[in-house]
């Protein structure tokens, strides 16, 4: 791994000289503000490009002081998005760490980042609040990847770290049980545990803010057309079992999998919720800010990567679930337009809830990170 310090003239550069002189992204970047302009909002809504030139880029996270981190994970970086003078854009990616297996994910704990690797969980000591400690320390190695090969990672309320990690096939019988299931682990990699398993890809993890439920996104399996199965969202118990591959949820009911279920069906565990089969749910927040209106308050925000398998293409959006309890009302594409006809434009993957209640959404398609404000009616 490599680490890359901040050079003086840089610090000189965003701290010294006139604002004027940073140069908007999106205004010296056409493709980038083209991009902006051919997505959708919700009327009172304005979306921005925030970044852009960031390869492949996957998770985020804030550090404690408001800094915007995303992982580009087929370059094997760790990118800040600075925003030095609050301006909505950011003027120049810094590389902070390089050389890394595919990150996907990453969170902040105790004055440390956490990287999700394919292979483990790394973790870098922040010092002078802003840069990393040169040589990575691995928590805790992680089995080797396959077809799902995202690690997503998540502290809980009990201070432990979770840690996502998809199957290895579509559908199969795993030799490790690590696989297709959510694990969790102390902060310093002691104490690793299988909580939850059955689960094909859990792409998208997150903590509802003010309780200890975790929830989960799960990409259902493929071949089976179009329609089945359906994409389902978990309210996750520890020990349960949700059924892959042997079984899948259709409105309430367990199914045997067509190809596995002869095995025997070992599913005890249900979703909170389905959505439209191959749309391919990845990254999720509850939106925590105070910027939107009332109505999006702890609703669920999710980013539909998009099919690629399925005769007419679904998701390429983000979409909002209003939640009563843990039942989720009728959704509402939130951004949209990344599918234009028959064109490919983006792919959103992660959604975070800025610290002035922004949405930021990551692209990693074409290697940009979108800004949702609420500007009123």
């Amino acid at each position: 791994m490599k680490f890359h310090t901040a050079k003086l003239f840089t610090v000189f550069f965003l701290l010294i000289l006139p604002n004027f002189i940073l140069a908007d992204p999106a205004a010296s970047d056409a493709v980038a503000q083209g991009a902006a302009q051919r997505l959708s909002v919700p009327p009172g809504f304005k979306v921005s490009v925030f970044a852009s030139g960031l390869g492949n880029a996957r998770g985020m996270a804030f550090s404690p002081e408001g800094d915007l981190y995303v992982c580009d994970m087929k370059g094997g970086r760790i990118l800040e998005l600075p925003d030095p003078f609050n301006q909505g854009f950011c003027a120049q990616p810094r590389i902070v760490i390089e050389g890394l297996d595919n990150p996907h994910s990453l969170v902040f704990h105790h004055g440390q980042i956490y990287v999700g690797e394919t292979s483990r969980v790394s973790r870098f000591i922040m010092t002078d609040h802003r840069l990393f400690a040169e040589d990575g320390h691995t928590v805790t190695p992680l089995p080797p990847g396959g077809r799902h090969f995202t690690r997503t990672l998540a502290f809980g309320p009990d201070g432990k770290l979770y840690i996502s990690i998809g199957s290895t096939c579509d559908t199969c019988e795993e030799p490790d049980p690590r696989y297709a299931s959510i694990c969790r682990c102390d902060p310093d990699g002691s104490a690793f545990e299988v909580y939850a398993k059955g689960l094909r890809n859990a792409v998208g993890i997150a903590f509802r803010p003010g309780t200890t439920d975790l929830w989960a996104s799960c990409n259902g399996r493929d071949y089976l057309g179009d329609d089945l199965p359906p994409e389902t969202f978990y309210l996750i118990e520890q020990g349960k079992d949700y059924g892959w591959p042997y079984s899948y949820s259709l409105k309430g009911k367990v199914v045997p999998d067509p190809d596995m279920g002869h095995l025997g069906v070992r599913q005890n565990g249900s979703p909170i919720f389905e959505y439209q089969a191959h749309t391919a749910p990845l990254g999720i927040t509850f939106y925590s800010g105070l910027a939107f209106p009332q109505e999006y308050s702890q609703g669920l925000f999710v980013c539909f990567h998009g099919s690629w398998n399925r005769s007419i293409p679904v998701g390429y959006k983000v979409v909002f679930f209003p939640l009563k309890g843990n039942k989720a009302g009728k959704p509402r594409d939130f951004l949209w337009g990344f599918l234009q006809g028959a064109e490919r434009v983006g792919r959103p993957v992660d959604v975070l809830t800025g610290p002035h209640g922004e949405l930021f959404v990551t692209d990693d398609h074409a290697g940009r990170v979108f800004k949702i404000t609420y500007t009123g009616n």
